[in-house]
This record gives C-alpha cells, sequence and structure tokens, in this order.
C-alpha cells in the first residue's frame, strides 16, 4: 500500500510540473515529505527533494551537481522523468484499462482541486475533485465519493455494510472512459487488498476476500460502491479504503469498522464447596470470546442485604488469542472467609467496551462458635415449641390416670 501511495504522489506532481513547464524546460527542486508507517513506531516524516525533468535530457549538470539542503538526506533525493504529454499508467491493474492509451486527452489541460469535507457529528465524509478550466476561477466537481458511515461498530457474525457511492460528470469526457472501484483494508502499518472491481471491463480482481461482495446492479445504476461482510469476524476491525477511479482521476473515502464482542464468564469450581470459617477457597474466572482488548475483571461479595463489596486483588493471567481472532483472560482469587459471615454471592464482574457482564455462585459458610441472631431466635423459638408439646403431652396423661380410679369403683 505504501508503494501505491508513492506512484499516486509522484504521479500527481508530475502532472502538476507537465502544466507548468508546458512543452519544454523543467521544473524547480520540488521540496516535499516523505512518510511511512512502521508498525509500533508511528508515521516518520523525512523531507525529500524531487528534481522533475519533462525529458531525458532536460536535466542539466548544474542541477546535477546542486547539492540539497541541510536537513534533507541524500537517500531522499530524487530524480523523475516523466514525457511532455503523456501519462503514467494506471497504478493498479484493476484499473489500468482506463489509461489504454499513454497519451494525455487535452481535457486535462485545465487546474485540477481537490477536496476531503467531513461532516460535524462525524457521521459523513465526502472527496471530491473538480476542475476549472484555464485562466477561470470556477471550477466544477467531476467526480465525488460519499459515505455516511465513517464509523461503524458490530457484533461478532452480524451482517456488515459499508457505505460508499460516487458520482461521475456525465459531460466529463473522462466519464466515457469507465471506472474501477477499489475497497483495501489497512490495519496497524499493514493492509490487503478486500475487493477490487474494474467496471469497464465488468471483471473482479483475482482473490477478492471471502464473504466480501459489491451490488454489481446498483454500482453501475447509481454508483454504489458499498462493501458488504456477510459475517463480521474479530480480524476485521480496521480501516477500509474506498478508492474510485476514473481516467487519470482518483477520490477515496476511509470507514473505521470496530467489532465488538462482551466476554462469556464462568467461574469453577461451581458450585463452591462448603466451607469452614478462616478457611481460603481458590476461585478462578474465565473471561472468553471477547474482542477488542482490553478487559477488566474484578471481584465482589453479596452479603445478606445483597449490597455488593469489593474482595480484595486477584491474580490476572494474560490474555490469549483464539485462532477466531477472540481473546480469553482469567482471575484467581484466593478468598478468605474468615469476615464473610455465613457466606453470600460470590459475583465475578467483567468490565469491557462491549458491556458489563456477571456470574455469580453462592457461597455456604459452616461451623461457626457463636451463633447468630437469626440461630439464636430460631432456638428460642424451638425451644417454646417443645416445651409446648411437652406440656399437653403431661397434661393428656395426667388425665387419663385420673380417670382410671372412678371406671374401677363403679
Amino acid at each position: 500500500m505504501a508503494h501505491i501511495g508513492t506512484l499516486r504522489t509522484l504521479a500527481l506532481i508530475m502532472m502538476s510540473c507537465w502544466i507548468q513547464a508546458g512543452s519544454g524546460g523543467g521544473c524547480p527542486p520540488l521540496e516535499c515529505w516523505f512518510v511511512r508507517e512502521k508498525p509500533g513506531e508511528g508515521l516518520k516524516h523525512e523531507r525529500t527533494l524531487l528534481h522533475v525533468r519533462t525529458s531525458p535530457d532536460g536535466r542539466s549538470e548544474e542541477t546535477l551537481a546542486e547539492p540539497p539542503s541541510s536537513d534533507v538526506v541524500p537517500d531522499r533525493v530524487y530524480h523523475v522523468t516523466g514525457l511532455s504529454g503523456q501519462t503514467p499508467p494506471a497504478d493498479v491493474q484493476w484499473a489500468a484499462s482506463l489509461t489504454d492509451s499513454a497519451l494525455s486527452p487535452a481535457h486535462l489541460q485545465a487546474e485540477w482541486m481537490s477536496a476531503t469535507i467531513l461532516g460535524l457529528d462525524g457521521g459523513l465524509a465526502l472527496s471530491t475533485v473538480a476542475r476549472a478550466a484555464t485562466a477561470t476561477i470556477h471550477p466544477h466537481v467531476v467526480l465525488s465519493v460519499l459515505t455516511e458511515t465513517v464509523s461503524v461498530r458490530c457484533g461478532l457474525g452480524e451482517p456488515v455494510l459499508l457505505d460508499c457511492r460516487f458520482w461521475a460528470d456525465p459531460s466529463s469526457p473522462l466519464s466515457a472512459g469507465g471506472f474501477a472501484v477499489e475497497w483495501r483494508y489497512q490495519f496497524r502499518g499493514q493492509g490487503r487488498l478486500v475487493l477490487a472491481y474494474d467496471g469497464k471491463t465488468d471483471r473482479l480482481a483475482p482473490g477478492p476476500q471471502e464473504g466480501a461482495a459489491l451490488d454489481f446492479a446498483g454500482l453501475h445504476a447509481a454508483g454504489n460502491a458499498s462493501l458488504v461482510l456477510q459475517e463480521a469476524e474479530a480480524r476485521h476491525s480496521g480501516t477500509y479504503v474506498c478508492a474510485v477511479h476514473l481516467p487519470h482521476l482518483l477520490a477515496q473515502v476511509t470507514v473505521e469498522l470496530e467489532v465488538v464482542e462482551p466476554p462469556s464468564l464462568s467461574i469453577s469450581p461451581s458450585p463452591l464447596p462448603l466451607a469452614a470459617p478462616g478457611q481460603v477457597l481458590s476461585v478462578r474466572c474465565e473471561a472468553s470470546g471477547f474482542t477488542p482488548l482490553p478487559l477488566e475483571l474484578s471481584w465482589e461479595f453479596l452479603g445478606a442485604d445483597g449490597a455488593p463489596a469489593a474482595l480484595g486483588e486477584a491474580s490476572l493471567s494474560g490474555h490469549r488469542e483464539a485462532w477466531d481472532g477472540t481473546y480469553s483472560q482469567s482471575s484467581l482469587l484466593q478468598l478468605d472467609t474468615s469476615a464473610l459471615g455465613r457466606g453470600g454471592g460470590l459475583v465475578c464482574v467483567a468490565r469491557h467496551r462491549g458491556g458489563t457482564r456477571r456470574s455469580k455462585v453462592a457461597l455456604e459458610v459452616i461451623g461457626f462458635s457463636t451463633p447468630s441472631i437469626q440461630d439464636s431466635m430460631a432456638m428460642v423459638g424451638m425451644a417454646l415449641l417443645l416445651y409446648g408439646i411437652i406440656t399437653l403431652a403431661f397434661r393428656n396423661i395426667a388425665g387419663s390416670d385420673g380417670a382410671r380410679p372412678k371406671e374401677k369403683d363403679q
């Protein structure tokens, strides 16, 4: 992807020079920035000097001997040659058919401007290429690309629509030359082709991503270049670039896709064994199937009143990546039951971008040396009940013994 971006930049610079230089001469040295991205290091900018000539012998010995600026690295001094009246071939093979001829059309002789517009709420992005005839200040749009899904968030397994639509001025001679569409994926400095389509020859580039599709009928009829992913996967999170090619023109918009899935929780052992006062239990909470990182795991205890109380620190494992790109992580709690009364509920809490999840198991502590208030009340109740039963039985026995002598006297 870095090579493609460099080629496009050089093509635009050469076109600018050809317009300025006309049929002969050359361009003054152009100072610009060489930008590259390395995983873990971010963007790196290096000052660059370009010597552009419009003919193979258009560079003088003077220019060759001209030393670069002190802040320009010698390895970043380039000499670029382009033939007047010609344009380089398309930098991607699926757009090559749009520029079959190496000769630039006369329609390109004009002032060209590009603009990128973002909506205030971040819900819209528009990229346009406009043409203004020479010596005029009234440009008109030749190509525009629009998306209304600048940022998309979805769960695992859900279908995803990445919106991208384009419009080309039908009165422009460039529109008659056909179009091409490409979708590219970028994430942490690496990229790949998702899908590319040559509208002029009605062909797909080899090896489109599995599960990615375009509405070809809508593409030709209404410029609907939206990308459909049938089932979102964790590896689909990243930046998607929708680029639309016309002959010698390019406009593109970017869409951010984030696949978010909260974890599934399980506690082991479950159910918890009966515990004696002061006994230490080892309890593990396993969180699995979540994306993206990070995840926060904690423990709570629910007493008799139902109010949650945070427990002490637990040991946390490193995250593990599964085959499908999701992650798992576990927390091990050494639970001291000495301050937990007769028990309650033990809760594992997982806080994630996809939401908060909880899993609960019951904890029972037995064998207290001193009874609780509830136990005391229960024992008093049992004593009263036993007293009543004994008294009633005694009265019944005494009553039956007093009745037997009277029967003998009769």
